[in-house]
C-alpha cells in the first residue's frame, strides 16, 4: 500500500490528472464502492479530499458504506466522469480508521464541502492500484491507459 504522496511521487502527471478529475467540480467527487457483509459490492458518491499527502474520505458511521468499511476496508474509488469527455481516475485499496482531532479538523477545513461531523468517521485511503484512462474525443476506443501499483 502507498500514500496519495508516493503515488504522485512515483507518477507525477497521472496524479495531476487524477486530481483534476476529482476536483473538476469544486469539492471533490467520486463514487466510492465498498464490500456488503454478503460479499457483494455496494457504490455510493462521496467527496474524497487530497491532503497532505494522503486521500481521504469523511462517512457517516451509521451509514451502509461507513458499516461496510468498518467491517471490511477494502475499496474502490471513481472520480466522476467529465461532462464533455469520457477521462476516468480509478484507484483502490484499503482503508485505515483516523481518529485524531487535529487530523480530522485538518481534513474537514481542507475542502468546501460539508463534512467533519461528530457522526462521521474519517478514513485515510491506502492505494494499491491507480488507472488513468484519457480520451482524445467522442466516441474513441480505446482510450489510452495508465496503470499504476503500489
Amino acid at each position: 500500500m502507498a500514500s496519495w504522496a508516493e503515488f504522485e511521487r512515483a507518477e507525477p502527471d497521472m496524479a495531476a490528472s487524477a486530481r483534476q478529475l476529482l476536483y473538476q467540480f469544486g469539492p471533490g467527487l467520486g463514487y466510492i464502492a465498498t464490500v456488503r457483509k454478503d460479499g457483494g459490492p455496494r457504490v455510493h458518491p462521496c467527496c474524497p479530499i487530497v491532503h497532505d499527502g494522503m486521500l481521504w474520505v469523511f462517512v457517516l458511521h451509521a451509514s451502509p458504506k461507513g458499516k461496510d468499511l468498518l467491517r471490511d476496508g477494502r475499496y474502490a474509488l471513481h472520480a466522476f466522469p467529465k461532462p464533455d469527455l469520457d477521462d476516468e481516475f480509478y484507484v483502490s485499496g484499503t482503508v485505515r480508521v483516523i481518529d485524531d482531532a487535529a487530523t480530522r479538523a485538518a481534513v474537514a477545513a481542507a475542502t468546501v464541502a460539508n463534512v467533519g461531523e461528530p457522526e462521521e468517521t474519517l478514513f485515510a485511503l491506502d492505494l494499491e492500484r491507480a488507472m488513468l484512462a484519457t480520451y482524445t474525443h467522442r466516441p474513441q476506443w480505446p482510450p489510452a491507459y495508465r496503470i499504476w501499483r503500489a
